[in-house]
This record gives structure tokens, C-alpha cells and sequence, in this order.
């Protein structure tokens, strides 16, 4: 996917520790809110079989996601917009951890077992 870069007061890296995906359909342009990981220049998104979005992403993979973070103390507001084209990957169980840490915190077993469940699937694990 292409960063589009413009003029930012702030580290695109640490800001995307902190979005919607927008695809194409027959009905026109859809968006989802979703969970994502930034890591190595890559934006990873997480869908299950219940969500729609990878069906549209699968059918035309032109997407767009926006992250805003807005402070209303300050006014602050930041924006990073991505555009392309996404693929499907195979689901990574070491990958979804860490996402899921990053909403959920980092104690798995508080988490809710909707998404401990996500993780207790992998095969690697018996």
C-alpha cells in the first residue's frame, strides 16, 4: 500500500501504535471500523468469518484506511491515510497476539475469550 505523505508534526511509527478500511462493493464504497498492527512498514488487519470486508477485499482489493486521533483539550488532530491494494493473507497466530495485545493488553488470560479462543486454535499448540 502507498503512505501518502504529506507535511506531518509527528512520527508516523508512533503514531500507528495507537482505523477504517475502506473497499469497493456492488452497492459502491463500504468502510469497516477494524483493529490493526503496524510492524515492519505493513499494516496488518485482522478479519473472521463474519466480517464482510475480506470478501470485497478478495473481490477488488483497492482499499484505503484512515487513522485520526483527535485531542479535544489540545485540538490536536492527526491523520495518516493509506491507498492500494491489500492481500489476503493466511491467518498468523503470532501476529493476531500481538494485535490483540495491543487493544486487550498484554495478560492473555484477561482477555475476552472471543479472542483468547482466536489464539488457543493454533495448531502449533496441540
Amino acid at each position: 500500500m502507498e503512505i501518502i505523505k504529506g507535511k506531518r508534526s509527528f512520527d508516523l511509527d508512533e503514531f500507528l501504535k495507537k482505523p477504517h478500511l475502506s473497499a469497493a462493493s456492488s452497492q459502491g464504497p463500504r468502510e469497516s471500523p477494524v483493529w490493526f498492527f503496524w510492524e515492519d512498514k505493513c499494516l496488518w488487519i485482522i478479519g473472521t468469518t463474519g466480517d464482510t470486508f475480506p470478501i470485497r477485499i478478495d473481490k477488488n482489493p483497492k482499499c484505503a484506511v484512515g487513522i485520526v486521533e483527535f485531542d479535544p483539550s489540545t485540538g490536536k488532530v492527526l491523520h495518516v491515510g493509506f491507498r492500494g491494494k491489500a492481500t489476503l493473507e493466511p491467518f498468523n497466530f503470532d501476529l493476531a497476539k500481538r494485535l490483540f495485545a495491543k487493544y486487550l493488553g498484554s495478560e492473555e488470560k484477561e482477555w475476552d475469550p472471543r479472542f483468547k479462543n482466536q489464539c488457543m486454535l493454533n495448531p502449533q499448540n496441540g
